[in-house]
């Protein structure tokens, strides 16, 4: 294979850890928030069609060149671990072309388009794109964008709907919370009104709708609020997806300067988890689903379909609320050093001793509690 690559960005959801990822903007156009450190330091562009377009052409050639070393070695066209072994350890190989590698092995043959804003393209250069994308690569099943908020309640019904039926399937919104007293704590540039605005604009254009929600983003001020907000602003636009991003405070993020200054106090993990549990209990009359798909969540197993799934969700976070003290100081030990997923695994007596020993070695080095919970603070930020 010659060397050939194209750009990508830095993040995805990890909903997305198996598509093929494309960039249309070059960072986030507002990259103002407080609890966000992504795109601090640098300027937000967008690409030309043709730049996007060259890079479609050039994952199309990877993907021709791959499948044509597959036939080579008798494999069909097919990508098994031979094929992939085979192709991941040249040297020339880019970032970009080993990504093109995995998602033929994986074969879902979902596409994220990069970076933080790409509805803010006009309507009529995302359609090109999005045609050009799904002429080129057919095999594409699905593909998905980070959307803002207010970006989208600007656009009309009509342009989402031109831009639906060009392909873009799913956009992701980070709601962050519903409490506009919050929104502007947090300089998010948005209301409460606009994200439902958003979501309902974005539903009734027909596309799949993922919201993310930030347990914490109060602080212990406005804790409830956040979790009583927030349920009332899904309760009104009914996404199809909530996620679960716990807030994370390292030292990188301009909060961590009001946590500094005194005038932010962050919530404990217990504390977090009954924010959770009161925002999941206000749920009432939506069918969306729940998850808590990321590393930052305490609990990776409070997810499911509301309303069906919500007295087992609740019965999840009760759980760990209901343990002893040192069960959850264990728990959350075993969770940050990414052993356990959920309170049933500390069942596993083989596992549970283990975390039990580490824990023990950590309190041989820090006596004091203060030393253990800055040990997990250190932890816990190492999956931002």
């Amino acid at each position: 294979m010659e060397k050939l690559d194209f750009e990508q960005g830095p993040i995805r959801p990890p909903s997305e850890a198996r598509s093929l990822l494309i960039r249309l903007t070059r960072n986030c156009p507002w990259n103002k928030c407080l609890f966000c450190g992504v795109y601090k330091g640098t300027t937000f562009s967008r690409r030309s069609v043709e730049e996007i377009k060259d890079d479609i052409r050039t994952i199309k050639k990877i993907i021709e060149e791959v499948k044509a070393l597959s036939w080579r070695m008798g494999c069909r066209g097919q990508m098994d671990d031979e094929v992939v072994t085979r192709i991941v350890h040249r040297p020339e190989l880019s970032h970009a072309c080993r990504n093109v590698v995995a998602w033929l092995y994986y074969g879902d043959f979902t596409v994220f388009l990069q970076d933080g804003n790409n509805l803010i393209l006009p309507a009529k250069d995302l359609v090109e794109i999005l045609n050009f994308l799904r002429q080129e690569i057919p095999m594409v099943t699905r593909i998905t964008s980070y959307a803002r908020a207010k970006t989208v309640s600007r656009k009309s019904l009509e342009e989402l709907t031109a831009i639906r039926m060009a392909g873009l399937d799913r956009i992701h919104i980070g709601l962050e919370s519903g409490s506009d007293a919050i929104l502007t704590l947090m300089n998010k540039g948005v209301t409460s009104a606009e994200h439902i605005e958003a979501g309902k604009k974005a539903k009734a254009a027909g596309m799949t709708v993922s919201e993310y929600w930030m347990p914490g983003l109060g602080g212990k001020a406005l804790s409830r609020e956040n979790a009583l907000e927030t349920a009332r602003v899904f309760k009104a636009m009914s996404p199809d997806f909530i996620r679960l991003r716990s807030l994370r405070i390292p030292e990188t993020i301009p909060l961590h300067q009001l946590v500094q200054e005194g005038s932010f106090q962050p919530l404990t993990d217990d504390e977090m988890v009954e924010e959770i549990r009161l925002m999941i209990d206000h749920l009432e009359g939506i069918s969306s689903t729940l998850t808590s798909d990321h590393m930052m969540n305490l609990l990776e197993d409070i997810n499911g379909t509301l309303p069906r799934d919500k007295g087992r969700m609740l019965a999840g976070l009760d759980a760990y609320l209901e343990l002893p003290e040192e069960d959850r100081l264990l728990y959350r030990f075993g969770r940050r050093g990414g052993v356990f997923r959920s309170v049933k695994d500390m069942r596993d007596l083989v596992l549970k001793r283990k975390v039990e020993k580490a824990l023990e070695e950590v309190r041989a080095e820090y006596p004091e509690r203060e030393g253990v919970e800055a040990f997990l603070r250190q932890l816990g930020e190492q999956y931002m």
